[in-house]
């Protein structure tokens, strides 16, 4: 009995696989986000004052008989700084278990310009589509994932369509913030990306439940019930706004678990969502069926 529970507690978050390292792709930024202080990198990975735009790609090991799906990944932070281990990195190396390409998204913090963080993530997206012939990617299965702030992030490159280059194919938001309404958005997001005091016309251009439109791409949410952080009406009225316009959806809400829990193995439901979201993924074609 003892051992089977050592063994238990000795089980990663994803199998022991080994990993190349990532390749490391600078993004020309669009204008500036003013931030001049050196940027910051904490000891377990969150990085700050992020005024130079980089992404990370991950590629699966071994030779793939097709090209395959890609996600471009947003960790989240509230617009100050970047939880790129376990809502970036970790995520990253899971897709690549499952035979996707994960591509992890150092944006930059708006520090005052709300267009900076969204400007990044389209330049992601283009450069993914550019290179998808010598990355092995299909350029039609890329999509865009993102927690919490970086979930707004996502939901926002996935309604403001600027191009086809630039429309991601599929959306995966994590405890997203949705919202910019002062009754039920992350305030912390919401100071860092429009300020203490918007104007209206600022506050409902980022409120991503009011762009969805039948263009919007297929997308699943996961959150918690018992989320303190960001108000699950954030995911709930997103859902609602998709299925208005007929957007192919899901949505799991787990009964507990807070806010934040990314690819952390503690949160209860880690093996739950990743089944769910893999299975989510072959029944919308963007993985083999098995």
């Amino acid at each position: 009995m003892k051992r089977r529970f050592l063994q238990a507690i000795l089980v990663p978050a994803f199998p022991l696989l080994t990993f190349s390292q990532p390749i490391e792709v600078a993004i020309r930024p669009e204008g500036t986000n003013g931030i001049t202080s050196p940027e910051e990198v904490e000891a377990n990975g969150r990085t700050g004052n992020v005024s130079q735009p980089a992404m990370y790609v991950y590629l699966p090991q071994g030779a793939a008989a097709a090209p395959v799906a890609a996600v471009v990944i947003c960790p989240g932070g509230g617009y100050t700084r970047l939880a790129m281990s376990h809502e970036g990195h970790d995520f990253a190396k899971w897709l690549n278990t499952n035979g996707m390409a994960g591509i992890v998204l150092k944006y930059r913090m708006p520090n005052g310009h709300s267009e900076a963080p969204l400007s990044d993530v389209r330049q992601a997206l283009r450069l993914v589509r550019q290179r998808a012939g010598e990355w092995n990617i299909a350029p039609d299965k890329v999509g865009v994932a993102g927690f919490s702030a970086g979930g707004h992030l996502a939901s926002t490159v996935a309604t403001h369509l600027a191009d086809s280059a630039t429309r991601p194919d599929f959306a995966l938001l994590f405890y997203p913030v949705i919202s910019m309404d002062k009754s039920v958005s992350h305030q912390g997001s919401r100071r860092q990306l429009i300020g203490e005091n918007p104007a209206p016309e600022q506050e409902r251009a980022y409120s991503n439940e009011l762009w969805v439109t039948p263009q919007t791409p297929p997308t699943i949410l996961f959150l918690s019930n018992d989320d303190k952080t960001v108000h699950p009406r954030n995911s709930t009225d997103f859902y609602a706004a998709l299925k208005r316009s007929d957007v192919p959806a899901a949505m799991y809400i787990f009964p507990s678990g807070g806010h934040g829990w990314g690819m952390r193995s503690t949160f209860a439901y880690h093996r739950a969502w990743t089944v769910l979201l893999k299975n989510w993924l072959r029944e919308a074609s963007f993985l083999p069926k098995e």
